[in-house]
């Protein structure tokens, strides 16, 4: 439900939420921080988002329902179809030969309730319920989903046509039924898990297909060899690769488009010993670009993340392992910077996003159209903005840092481990240390860490054990004294300080952890830290000063993280240590 100012202000004065005055005083805090001022409020914790649809429900005298323990027989479910249901928030519940008893987050949409009034042919009772509950329920439409996932490992192993490997065969296989079947549920339930990636990998008896969720791979079938071939030529058709070639490596595209969702799958396939092994990203084209607070940037590290990209020209760099939403941070960024006034050009390999108002291009070594080729044509394109994918040699380094003078702003990304190792890194690609210093803003490092299940979260201490296990690895002393400056903790006795993870639910299939976020340092080029780079300081020496300076360390971050129950110290640990 959309909640203009007024309405807010009525809810929550009316039911003694909230006086006038500070109603007042948080709508303006909230525009100053330019957040919607609903989530802003539940942020703060003055209202919780029952609270607030308990109000509305009092405020528009309807009953207020739970529909979490609720029983709906799926007839009634279907009454209203899964995308009605996405796109409107409503869910019918219960019905009787006079009534359909439905559950909405949003009362005023009349137009809906009249649509599901004709559909049922009879009255319509409406109840008020929080925009949690219909996410909650609207799962249930994909329990059949579940299901036919689970029966699919059952189809035996004489229902697979055996093919020849010609590529007559191999393109009657790809339509026979079963194999259809199997790909389809694979792909889509993939897209249900929120899975980053499917791997279909081939052994000697059987075939073993993975998911890769919140950056942790799951082991979620074994299918019968026999469907090997099948599966193969399947995937193949639909990505447009060749059926019968088997020896080299191909990569193709495809998309799945339905009314809630447009995921594009970037397909990779390498022969190995059993056959060929299968790759899919998952890039889910209906996502919404996400910004910086809901990465994870922290008020601090935001606000000087933000003067550096604001600046007409220089490098901004992100570095991290593949796989740490780099190019997420970048997208985000440029999300910000998409204005009229200024033209904006990236070379990406692939593009993930597309972005309307940008002009994106996608790199091909193939036929030469490298990194560098790109960058340096878009020098005779008048960008102000230019984003290159990945910094990967010597000649694309060249370009940036040249572009950076030029009065150019550069967003991109580097493959290191923290953000002073970027400096040695560039220095390695032939670039000076004085350019290094003077065309360079700041660097962000980052990593991605799973989030705590806010559905089965719990609180605990350290014991004895596990502080000393900490000890060993990480100096935790450094990091209370972090914790204590940030005014994240009032002592530094560990032991009695409470951390929390999540015991395991339903919700996020029993792992204690439903999606993911940023933990990061941001490294800026003061005035000290330019002198070092001219200097040729060693990493750690431009690290010692960017600390004094204040920076948070990775780990640091990740501890604030965790000390506020958004993650684990594991996680921490498992991303920053590996």
């Amino acid at each position: 439900m959309k909640f203009t100012k007024e309405l807010l202000r009525k809810i929550l004065i009316q039911e003694k939420i909230l006086i006038e005055k500070k109603f007042d005083e948080l709508s303006l805090e909230a525009k100053k921080n330019e957040k919607d001022l609903v989530e802003f409020l539940i942020d703060k914790k003055i209202i919780t988002e029952r609270s607030l649809y308990e109000g509305v429900a009092k405020y528009f005298k309807m009953p207020f329902i739970t529909l979490k323990d609720q029983a709906i027989p799926k007839d009634v479910l279907n009454l209203i179809p899964e995308t009605v249901a996405q796109a409107h928030k409503i869910i019918a519940f219960e019905k009787t030969d006079e009534e359909c008893r439905v559950a909405t987050d949003n009362p005023q949409d009349i137009q809906i309730i009249e649509f599901i009034r004709k559909k049922a042919g009879c009255n319509i009772k409406v109840s008020v319920t929080t925009p949690k509950n219909i996410r909650g329920v609207i799962q249930k439409y994909h329990k059949g989903l579940k299901t036919e996932f689970e029966k699919i490992a059952e189809i035996s192993a004489e229902e697979y046509s055996k093919g020849t490997g010609k590529k007559e065969d191999l393109k009657e296989l790809a339509e026979d039924l079963p194999i259809v079947r199997i790909v389809d549920t694979l792909l889509e339930y993939a897209i249900f898990e929120k899975a980053s990636d499917l791997h279909i990998e081939p052994t000697e008896k059987e075939i073993t297909v993975r998911y890769r969720i919140d950056g942790v791979m799951h082991k979620v079938m074994t299918l019968p060899k026999t469907a090997q071939l099948g599966i193969v030529a399947r995937i193949k058709v639909l990505a447009n690769l060749k059926l019968d070639e088997h020896r080299l490596p191909q990569d193709g595209r495809f998309k799945i488009k339905a009314n809630e969702y447009q995921v594009s799958f970037r397909v990779s396939i390498i022969p190995v010993f059993d056959g060929e092994k299968i790759v899919m990203r998952l890039l889910d084209e209906k996502g919404q670009i996400l910004n910086l607070e809901k990465l994870g940037f922290q008020k601090g590290p935001l606000k000087i993340l933000k003067r550096n990209f604001s600046k007409p020209h220089g490098m901004l760099l992100v570095t991290g392992p593949t796989g740490s939403g780099k190019t997420t941070t970048l997208y985000s960024i440029l999300n910000i910077l998409n204005k009229s006034s200024v033209n904006i050009s990236t070379i990406e390999d692939p593009i993930e996003y597309r972005m309307p108002g940008i002009n994106q291009s996608q790199a091909n070594p193939k036929i030469g159209f490298s990194f560098a080729f790109g960058l340096r044509a878009f020098l005779r394109q008048d960008p102000d903005i230019i984003m290159v994918g990945e910094i990967r040699d010597s000649e694309t380094a060249e370009i940036a840092v040249h572009a950076a003078m030029t009065g150019h702003l550069v967003l991109s990304t580097l493959h290191t481990n923290d953000a002073a190792t970027t400096v040695p890194r560039l220095s390695d690609m032939n670039i000076p240390s004085f350019l290094i210093s003077t065309t360079t803003n700041c660097i962000i490092a980052q990593r991605l860490v799973r989030k705590i299940c806010q559905d089965c979260v719990t609180s605990y201490k350290l014991t004895a054990e596990a502080i000393d296990d900490l000890s060993k690895k990480l100096d935790i002393d450094s990091i209370l004294n972090v914790l204590k400056q940030e005014k994240v903790i009032e002592n530094k006795n560990l032991k009695n300080l409470l951390f929390y993870k999540g015991k395991g639910c339903k919700k996020c299939n029993n792992e204690g952890y439903k999606g993911r976020m940023g933990i990061y340092e941001i490294l800026e080029i003061t005035s000290e830290i330019a002198e070092l780079i001219s200097e040729k300081a060693e990493a750690e020496e431009i690290n010692k000063m960017a600390k004094k300076q204040g920076m948070l360390s990775i780990i640091e971050d990740g501890f604030i993280k965790a000390k506020a129950g958004m993650t684990t110290i594991e996680e921490v640990l498992r991303v920053t240590k590996e």
